[in-house]
């Protein structure tokens, strides 16, 4: 049985609570033995509301020597995160941390140093890429039918009221929500996005405070291209939490959702060529796969038994630095107004 303790114990974490208890794989192998906020009060009425018996109080270091976890599930405010994560190495533990990884790319890169010398496992949690829909994309694209992939193009149009603090906030749909998207795009894409133009605007009628639209466009390694169109003061006509997406190859293009809505057509080499477009068939779709846990119960069962099998998780932070470089990089130039090259693989995160 692993052991965890959560720190940060404020809405999200009770969906993470939910995902372990209702998710059999997780429920059968992990006992949550801990939680801390710095509001005690808040860590006591969350284990009291889902049932949890278990040692509350607001220093982490403090819970890490009285119970003696194996990873430390980190649900903490960015601002708070690097001394969380440090204050879990000190202590032995791996780390599982909401998404960003870090305030700041310098930051994450320092993260990445501590989890080396300190031989520690961190992952964050990229829920996208633990749903059906983009499992089943990414085995139409390794099947061929699209041929070599050119192209990605997202669109992410919602118009949520949060208050609060995200409408208050600069870059806030870069910083908050576009990572997920950019994520996604760097799952399904054969080479790693190098250099980024973002503008930033916030539209006529929006409730948030600045920057609530962005369009970027991403260069990548291998020549493709990646672009991303978005706005959190949309309103009708939205797309999924996911994106809509469109996906083009040498040989056909792909119209997706962002769940398991897929349409799309090939080249059809065995009909004859008359007229000014070749002709297309229809994709058929390879069967979406079902997923031992989906989402967040996703992240968190791919962090343990990779963990237990001694490999990375998907979203470890060796990957996620990557998504994260996007999101500073598009960042840059929307307050420039140039062109930001970021570099390939080693060199984003060097």
């Amino acid at each position: 049985m692993l052991r965890a303790v959560m720190v940060g114990c404020g809405q999200m974490s009770n969906g993470w609570l939910t995902a372990i208890r209702e998710t059999p794989a997780l429920a059968d192998g992990l006992e949550i033995a801990g939680l801390v906020d710095l509001d005690p009060a808040v860590a006591a009425t969350r284990a009291a509301g889902h049932g949890l018996t278990v040692p509350t109080g607001a220093d982490l270091g403090a819970m890490l020597e009285k119970v003696q976890p194996d990873v430390v599930f980190d649900l903490v405010v960015p601002p708070a995160r690097r001394g969380v994560v440090e204050t879990a190495f000190a202590h032995g533990c791996d780390v599982l941390s909401e998404k960003p990884m870090a305030n700041s790319l310098a930051e994450a890169r320092a993260l990445l140093d501590l989890a080396q010398r300190h031989g520690r496992l961190h992952a964050i949690v990229q829920n996208r890429r633990h749903l059906p829909g983009i499992r089943q994309v990414r085995a139409l694209i390794d099947r061929g039918d699209l041929g070599e992939i050119t192209g990605l193009h997202a669109d992410f149009f919602l118009g949520p009221r949060f208050g609060g603090f995200r409408e208050e906030m600069a870059h806030v749909l870069l910083l908050d929500m576009a990572i997920h998207t950019f994520d996604a795009a760097r799952y399904l894409l054969p080479s790693e996005p190098v250099a980024v133009y973002c503008q930033e605007t916030n539209p006529r009628g929006s409730w948030f405070a600045r920057d609530a639209a962005a369009n970027a466009l991403f260069d990548c390694a291998g020549g493709e291209v990646f672009t991303y169109r978005g706005s959190w003061c949309a309103e009708g006509a939205p797309t999924s939490w996911e994106s809509g997406w469109r996906i083009t190859g040498t040989r056909g293009s792909l119209l997706w959702d962002g769940n398991l809505g897929l349409t799309g057509a090939c080249r059809d080499d065995a009909a004859p060529a008359d007229g000014l477009f070749r002709p297309t068939r229809p994709i058929v779709p390879p069967p979406a796969p079902a997923l031992a846990a989906e989402g967040h119960a996703g992240v968190i069962l791919d962090f343990i038994t990779a963990r237990a099998a001694s490999r990375d998780p998907l979203s470890v932070n060796t990957d996620n630095i990557r998504s994260l470089a996007m999101v500073f990089a598009a960042i840059e130039s929307a307050e420039t107004g140039r062109r930001v090259d970021f570099g390939t693989g080693q060199e984003a995160i060097a």
